[in-house]
């Protein structure tokens, strides 16, 4: 099994950065893609990003530009660095991860248990 804790959410102003993380453990050595989607409330859930352990990356069109994601294999640990935050960017966000090299977080068999990011003056 492998357990996903994801960090960094809260509550920001539009404009604004956050970084969220999201570490592996667990049997974490057979994991080869790593990614985020969120959900707002009534809304259907959407991919953010994913990436490989070998470099892949995919990033979602409405964040296109604002948000990047990174990778530290050896941390075994995932980045989403979100800069400027619109309020349409409030939702819950996942953290997933897969031992396969697909890029869309929704198919991934391993889920974190979300992490709320806010914006809003």
């Amino acid at each position: 099994q492998v357990h996903l804790e994801e960090s960094g959410g809260g509550l920001v102003q539009p404009g604004g950065s956050l970084r969220l993380s999201c570490a592996a453990s667990g049997n974490y050595f057979a994991i080869n893609a790593m990614g985020w989607f969120r959900q707002a409330p009534g809304k259907q859930r959407e991919v953010v990003a994913a990436v490989t352990s070998g470099g892949r990356s995919y990033i979602g069109d409405s964040v296109q530009g604002r948000f990047t994601i990174s990778r530290d294999n050896a941390k075994n640990t995932v980045y989403l660095q979100m800069n400027g935050l619109k309020p349409e960017d409030t939702a819950v966000y996942y953290c997933n991860a897969d031992h396969s090299y697909n890029l869309d977080p929704l198919e991934y068999e391993f889920w974190g248990q979300g992490t709320q990011v806010t914006v809003s003056s």
